[in-house]
């Protein structure tokens, strides 16, 4: 397998992925609506970028031609139910079309942990809408299913330490939800390892960390580690439903990019936990990283890349 074409190679998780895609090594095209958004992958052997628009069927048939198989991340967190049937449904529709047009076969979907017909957020609907979409698809494909993604780069444990920087409380909605956080490394080692193996063609695998967290912990977790206060943090003030709506509500009111939404909101009223009933990463390989492992080589430091991550590219895991 030469030639991967990565669709949201230039996000958080997509960096990743395109970086280990360069070292095993293949080719590698991203396309991106602004080649400037793109400049950290630019300097990665074996990797293309080219402006386009995805959601443009003709382009995106278009640009799998040549390409032994397509990896899938696209996903937003935030928007109406436009936007999140553009993202998760119509692109991943538009996808299996192209790839039926092109002959390519493999596919391999980065999805969600709880994406569900009948779940609570217009998120998890429509994730799950995008899988079927794909599995109706004449392709070989594989999902991925992560919970919480972590990492140097994340907005999540990094949001929550910054937060805690400026503000003396954290008044928290969802408090009590579950999550079993995943790092980036290991998502992206999952999608090479899919993609090496047919034996993973048509399942799906959940992609989990080895321990699990309310999301109350998790944000203590960060203030601790991130040295806020003399490394105590900031007190968490559980919040009841209705107030938590409220403070969603005018989170969404604000401008710009908002820190939660309701749909967010919505999404916790479900745990974000291994269901157990597919593969988890074990099943690839691969044993998870601990976030208490990996937290503390960023959360506390300044710049793109943790020393850990230094020090395995050393080690030569990558």
């Amino acid at each position: 397998m030469n030639n991967i074409l990565l669709l949201g190679g230039t996000g958080f998780v997509g960096s990743h992925v395109a970086e280990k895609l360069a070292r095993w090594p293949c080719r590698v095209t991203v396309p991106t609506r602004r080649r400037a958004n793109a400049r950290h992958l630019q300097t990665l052997p074996l990797v293309e970028v080219v402006e386009a628009n995805v959601h443009d069927e003709q382009i995106l048939t278009q640009l799998l031609h040549g390409h032994d198989a397509v990896v899938n991340l696209v996903a937003i967190l935030h928007g109406d139910a436009a936007a999140f049937q553009q993202a998760h449904v119509t692109l991943p529709t538009t996808l299996g079309r192209a790839c039926a047009a092109t002959g390519v076969r493999r596919v391999v979907h980065v999805s969600a942990l709880g994406a569900d017909a009948n779940a609570p957020s217009l998120y998890q609907r429509s994730k799950a809408a995008g899988e079927a979409a794909l599995q109706a698809a004449d392709v070989d494909l594989t999902v991925l299913s992560p919970s919480v993604i972590f990492g140097a780069e994340d907005k999540f444990l990094n949001l929550f330490a910054q937060l805690q920087r400026v503000f003396p409380v954290m008044p928290l909605a969802g408090s009590a939800t579950r999550f079993q956080p995943v790092w980036v490394e290991d998502v992206a080692d999952a999608v090479l390892a899919c993609l090496k193996n047919p034996a993973t063609m048509g399942q799906t695998y959940e992609a989990c960390g080895p321990d699990v967290f309310t999301l109350k912990a998790l944000v203590q977790l960060a203030g601790r580690v991130g040295g806020v206060q003399g490394g105590r943090g900031r007190p968490v003030w559980p919040l009841p439903h209705w107030a938590g709506h409220l403070q969603a509500l005018l989170m969404e009111l604000a401008p710009g990019q908002p820190l939660m939404s309701r749909d967010n909101l919505a999404s916790m009223a479900v745990d974000n936990v291994a269901s157990g009933t597919c593969p988890g990463l074990e099943a690839l390989g691969l044993r998870p990283e601990s976030l208490h492992a990996v937290a503390p080589t960023y959360l506390n430091r300044r710049g793109p890349r943790s020393r850990l991550l230094a020090m395995r590219r050393t080690a030569g895991r990558f």
